[in-house]
């Protein structure tokens, strides 16, 4: 009886090696025998169980990652049952967008990512019937000039003033571009902000580093554009390449490297312009590099880039948007579109009244061309007036000797 339990107990390791091969057998000879090799057995059960669940354990992570296909087929019914009742989300919705969707936990999160994405459709769609009819309005133009060509045939015309076609412009553009690259100022934007940031945030902001550069490769004289700390596995690459493109992206005239800005210039040379310094930009210095932080923070949570800029000993300085705007209300934060059209103007010009035209006019009653007035001492103040006030004041001073008391409060107002 004893030999017959041991010879099945036998078979029905046989067996279960035989279903699974990760486990080790070994011959049974005697009870002996046996009971030697129960600590054998033992060992090589808990490894087998460790590699299982660690298996288990990098399948769940990965579901979680990237939701199964059941689950984006139920979030796209949800999407399109909630179209047909009515509700406000996109008509088209990509498979990046269902996974996003899906890692959602409540249904009010749900519905206010479908509403941004039907509002970004809709902008989209807008934009597109834009073009179109701009196009057709193009296309009207190119029929009637030729036309008045064929009209006026025989007689001289003026070659001088055609317009340039597209692709010529393009050409133009990318030649001030390369020579941006070669012999231009570097403009640096700092990219080491992704992790402060949420994902609508950082979606907004490439939007605004894709204005940026559109605007710096339309100008005269650009800049060279670096994106510096640009990781190679981050949101900020992922998204750019998705908004460009792969190709376009890796044709594009810029530096984009995961540097940092004091790897790629001397420190000495660097001037990280932020909102919060107590520093102001006078005048426009062509042999600095300016760095940008590519943020976009709706919360306002102030002091970060100077916090950024003051740990690595940088230079900061902020735009004197105090000294010659009536400010009115607002934060001072300017969009990246806005800084970039302010700097290249100031570049060309140099004049800060041209310059500062493009902040928006809502925060401001206008330019004022004046500094407030600041005090040296107890008795005595400086004052700074606008041009043609300064003979006012000293005929009026000929003529009466004002009070010592109030000299300190004489301020211009225009």
């Amino acid at each position: 009886m004893r030999m017959r339990r041991m010879f099945l107990r036998s078979c029905s390791l046989a067996v279960s090696c035989f279903r699974n091969p990760a486990f080790s057998t070994r011959a049974f000879s005697s009870s002996r025998s046996a009971g030697k090799d129960v600590s054998g057995e033992s060992a090589l059960d808990l490894d087998a169980w460790k590699t299982v669940m660690r298996a288990q354990a990098l399948r769940e992570e990965s579901e979680r990652e990237s939701p199964s296909r059941s689950a984006l087929d139920d979030n796209r019914e949800l999407v399109e049952m909630w179209h047909q009742a009515g509700k406000f989300v996109p008509k088209n919705i990509t498979d990046e967008q269902l996974q996003d969707l899906a890692r959602l936990a409540t249904r009010s999160a749900k519905k206010k990512y479908l509403k941004f994405l039907a509002i970004k459709e809709s902008h989209k769609i807008s934009k597109k019937e834009k073009q179109e009819r701009k196009r057709s309005e193009r296309e009207a133009e190119t029929v009637t000039f030729k036309e008045d060509v064929k009209e006026e045939e025989g007689e001289p015309r003026n070659t001088f003033l055609l317009r340039f076609w597209s692709s010529s412009s393009d050409r133009v553009q990318s030649w001030r571009a390369a020579q941006a690259m070669r012999f231009g100022q570097p403009l640096v934007y700092d990219m080491s902000y992704e992790h402060l940031m949420s994902r609508r945030e950082m979606e907004n902001t490439v939007t605004q580093l894709m204005e940026s550069e559109g605007w710096n490769r339309r100008a005269a004289d650009p800049f060279h554009l670096h994106f510096c700390g640009l990781q190679p596995d981050g949101a900020y690459l992922h998204e750019l390449r998705r908004r460009y493109g792969s190709h376009t992206w890796d044709r594009l005239l810029i530096t984009a490297t995961e540097r940092t800005h004091l790897e790629m210039f001397p420190q000495k040379d660097l001037v990280y312009l932020t909102a919060d310094s107590k520093q102001v930009l006078q005048e426009f210095d062509h042999s600095k590099v300016y760095i940008i932080g590519a943020m976009v923070d709706r919360s306002i949570h102030s002091g970060v880039s100077l916090a950024n800029a003051k740990r690595l000993r940088l230079t900061t300085a902020r735009l004197p948007l105090d000294e010659h705007l009536d400010w009115e209300c607002g934060a001072k934060n300017l969009t990246l579109d806005q800084m970039m059209r302010i700097l290249i103007t100031l570049k060309h010009t140099g004049c800060w009244k041209k310059a500062l035209e493009f902040v928006p006019k809502r925060k401001h009653a206008g330019f004022t061309g004046v500094t407030k007035s600041r005090f040296v001492g107890n008795d005595s103040s400086e004052i700074r007036f606008a041009a043609g006030d300064q003979s006012k004041l000293k005929n009026r001073t000929d003529g009466q000797k004002k009070p010592a008391g109030r000299a300190k409060h004489w301020e211009d107002r225009d």
